[in-house]
């Protein structure tokens, strides 16, 4: 015969958390405050009497210029993200894609070709595809063509480099060939366990309004955080990299093409102005100036800081030299043949 416990056992034993000190969300706030109180008051005593006041103020302006020239885009993609989520049924990429992985590829990087956009708001988008299904390998095509060779983006370089239309061929060519074989090398090397693939928060109502505004709610303050953490690192980089040095190597054929890459990465140029910069780079030769195109809009601090965020880091340390070397690469081959 068992024996139950008496009734009043379960009130006098204490509960599991007895002892314990609970904190509340004040006093981490609190100490969360006091510590960026105390870090302020020791740069403002120890730091700021070194630094250089000029120095300060370009690493302030190139660091706004970088956030607020990106912003746009970048709520822009994450609406257009929301409203596929939210709007499109998930049956209709099934339909528009094949349903070969290795034929939707460049499909989905053709694709890119119709949307406005630059590069931060092609991290959200691709998030949102494959969310909704879409083949990864497809999505990531998608994601590296979209801002490289869309109507702006092409537009933009033909003012940039007026009578010159095989630079326009040339910026399509290399970026949806790299975009292209970078979604094939991922289809046939990559693992499942090294991509996060986004999740959707549960939303309160059943509408699809509902489903759009927490879309892009969380999206936003997801990807806003590490777009001010890589505009940060690109106004570092562009403060401390002396101009000297980089003309130093401009007549160096192949060195010249991997500062100029290397530039394209440090620098952070929204992909609707770096045809621009790359123009007024007289002293480096056509090809060098054709990588700095290519590489910007797929590799660059900005865009290292959102796909880490949207899809991790064992994905981010895999698919950005992979796209690196794939865009040099492509760049110099297309450069050498129209240019």
């Amino acid at each position: 015969m068992s024996v139950e416990s008496p009734a009043w056992e379960d009130d006098v034993l204490p509960p599991p958390d007895w002892g314990r000190r609970s904190r509340s969300p004040l006093a981490g706030a609190s100490a969360l405050f006091a510590g960026a109180a105390a870090l302020l008051v020791a740069g403002r005593l120890w730091i700021a009497p070194a630094l250089d006041v000029r120095a300060v103020d370009a690493w302030t302006t190139v660091f706004v210029a970088v956030c607020v020239q990106a912003l746009p885009f970048l709520v822009f993609g994450v609406a257009l993200s929301a409203a596929i989520t939210a709007f499109v049924p998930a049956g209709f990429w099934t339909r528009v894609l094949p349903r070969r992985p290795g034929a939707a590829v460049p499909v989905a990087g053709a694709l890119g070709a119709v949307l406005p956009g630059c590069e931060c708001a092609s991290v959200p988008v691709a998030g949102g595809l494959m969310a909704r299904g879409v083949a990864p390998p497809a999505a990531l095509a998608f994601l590296l063509a979209a801002p490289a060779v869309n109507p702006v983006v092409l537009v933009s370089t033909a003012v940039a480099f007026p009578g010159r239309p095989e630079m326009v061929a040339g910026r399509f060519a290399a970026s949806l060939l790299t975009a292209v074989v970078a979604g094939w090398a991922w289809l046939a090397f990559g693992r499942g366990s090294w991509l996060r693939v986004p999740q959707r928060p549960a939303t309160s109502g059943d509408g699809r309004w509902d489903a759009f505004r927490s879309a892009m709610a969380h999206d936003v303050l997801h990807a806003g955080g590490f777009l001010v953490v890589g505009g940060a690192a690109a106004a570092t980089i562009n403060v401390a990299l002396p101009a000297s040095w980089v003309a130093s190597v401009a007549g160096i054929p192949v060195v010249s093409v991997l500062v100029l890459a290397l530039l394209a990465v440090l620098m952070s140029i929204c992909s609707e102005a770096d045809a621009f910069v790359a123009a007024s780079l007289t002293g480096f030769s056509p090809t060098a100036r054709l990588v700095f195109l290519i590489v910007g809009p797929m590799v660059d601090l900005k865009l290292i800081a959102l796909q880490t965020g949207f899809f991790g880091r064992a994905f981010a340390v895999r698919f950005i030299p992979l796209t690196f070397a794939l865009a040099v690469v492509s760049g110099t081959v297309v450069g050498s043949v129209l240019l």
